[in-house]
C-alpha cells in the first residue's frame, strides 16, 4: 500500500511515517513537503529505522505522488502559534488544503485513494477538500481520534483507574463544539455510569487540553499521539477491518445534518467510511451536534465560496 504524506516534513507527518514503518506491514511511504531538506533529513533517518526491524520503504517525493496513492495524509499547515482555537488557522490552511484538493481534482476518476485530513481546523478543511477534489465523501476523512482519547484520559483520571481501560467517544467539531458522549462510557468492556462530578472533571480535561497545550508555546502539536493514531487508522483501511472509529466526514442527512463534515462513528475499510453509524443521542447531545454543524458551516462560509450549501 502506497501512503503519501503531504506535510511530511512536520512533526505529525514524520511521526506518522515512523509509526507506519513500525507496524509490521510493508507500506510504501512517501513524504512530501515544501521544505525539501526536512523531508530528505527524515527519510535519511528512517532508513535506519528499517535496520532496527522496521518494514516497508520511506522516500521523499512531490505532491504529485498523491495521485496514485492508496492513502493520502494531509498534515501540511501554517506555522503553529499561541491561540485559543484551531479556527485561528482557517484561512492560511484553507489555502494549503484547497491547493491539494485542486491537485487531486486533476486526477479525476483515476484517483481511487482515501484522504485523511489532519490539518486544523479539520472539519471545515475536510468539507473544503471534499468539494475542491470532487471526491466521494466517504473517501475524505478527518482525523479526530484525539478528542476521544483525551476524554478517556480525563475519565480514567476521574475514576482513578489505569489509562487504556476506558472506552469513550467524542462527536461533533474537533474544537470547542465537541460533543462528549457520557452515556456510552465503558471500563474494561462494562458499561459505567459516571457521577456529575466525574463527568465535569473529565469534560474539563477534554475542553481545556488544547488551550493548555498551545499556551506552552512549544511550537509543536500532538506529534506522538497523532502520528500513532493516523498510522493505526491507515492500518484499519489497509486491512479493510471494519473497525469502529470516530472520524470527520461530510454528512448527507445523517443525524439530520447535511453538507458539512463532523466527527461521527464510522466503520473503516479500503473505501474509507464503509458505514456511517447513527447512534441514538440524547436531546442535549443532538443539540450539541447541531451547534457543531453551525460552527463548521460558518467557518466554511468564510473560506471564499468553498463551503457547502
Amino acid at each position: 500500500m502506497k501512503v503519501a504524506i503531504l506535510g511530511g516534513g512536520g512533526g505529525v507527518g514524520s511521526s506518522t511515517a515512523f509509526n507506519l514503518l513500525r507496524l509490521g506491514d510493508p507500506y510504501e511511504v512517501v513524504l512530501a513537503d515544501r521544505r525539501k531538506e526536512k523531508v530528505v533529513s527524515h527519510t535519511m533517518d528512517l532508513e535506519q529505522v528499517l535496520e532496527l526491524g522496521g518494514t516497508g520503504t520511506a522516500r521523499a517525493g512531490g505532491c504529485e505522488e498523491a495521485l496514485d496513492a492508496d492513502v493520502v495524509v494531509v498534515t501540511a499547515s501554517a506555522p503553529l502559534t499561541v491561540n485559543t482555537s484551531r479556527l485561528a488557522y482557517l484561512h492560511e490552511n484553507a489555502e494549503i488544503v484547497g491547493g491539494i484538493g485542486d491537485v487531486l481534482a486533476q486526477a479525476g476518476d483515476s484517483f481511487e485513494g482515501v484522504v485523511i485530513v489532519v490539518t486544523n481546523p479539520v472539519d471545515p478543511l475536510c468539507t473544503l477538500l471534499h468539494a475542491r477534489a470532487d471526491l466521494d465523501r466517504r473517501r475524505v476523512l478527518g482525523y479526530t481520534l484525539n478528542d476521544s482519547l483525551r476524554l478517556r484520559t480525563g475519565i480514567a483520571s476521574a475514576l482513578g483507574i489505569d489509562a487504556g481501560s476506558v472506552e469513550g467517544w467524542v462527536l461533533g467539531e474537533h474544537g470547542d463544539a465537541c460533543v462528549p458522549l457520557f452515556d456510552r462510557v465503558r471500563v474494561d468492556g462494562a458499561d459505567v455510569t459516571l457521577t456529575a462530578d466525574q463527568c465535569a472533571e473529565a469534560e474539563e480535561f477534554l475542553r481545556t487540553w488544547y488551550v493548555r497545550h498551545v499556551a506552552l508555546d512549544s511550537g509543536r502539536t500532538s506529534t506522538w499521539t497523532s502520528g500513532l493514531g493516523v498510522a493505526r487508522m491507515i492500518s484499519a483501511i489497509a486491512w479493510d477491518s471494519g473497525d469502529l472509529w470516530p472520524a470527520s466526514v461530510v454528512l448527507a442527512g445523517e443525524y439530520g445534518i447535511d453538507g458539512v463534515a463532523l466527527s461521527v462513528p464510522i466503520s473503516l475499510g479500503r473505501e474509507g467510511a464503509q458505514r456511517i453509524h447513527e447512534w441514538p443521542l440524547s436531546d442535549e447531545d443532538h443539540a450539541g451536534l447541531e451547534r457543531a454543524a453551525a460552527v463548521v458551516r460558518e467557518a466554511c462560509d468564510r473560506t471564499d465560496g468553498t463551503a457547502a450549501s
